[in-house]
């Protein structure tokens, strides 16, 4: 769940942290997905993309320790 404190009544600095944390979480992709029908075959390409992009997040992070 996702929380914001407003401080002093600054309503636009709470909206740019709660913007920031909804997308850092995903919510704004998942309701777009949750928007329209997505057909099986575009789901299982969706996955396949989604997959290939945290395997070259996980290279990245090892060649960048070496």
């Amino acid at each position: 769940m996702v929380s914001v404190n407003v401080r002093e009544n600054n309503i636009e600095q709470a909206l740019r942290v709660l913007k920031k944390k909804m997308q850092r979480e995903g919510i704004f992709r998942e309701m777009k997905q949750r928007k329209d029908f997505e057909k099986p075959t575009e789901k299982r390409k969706r996955q396949k993309a989604e997959a290939v992009r945290r395997w070259h997040k996980v290279q990245r992070k090892l060649r960048d320790k070496l």
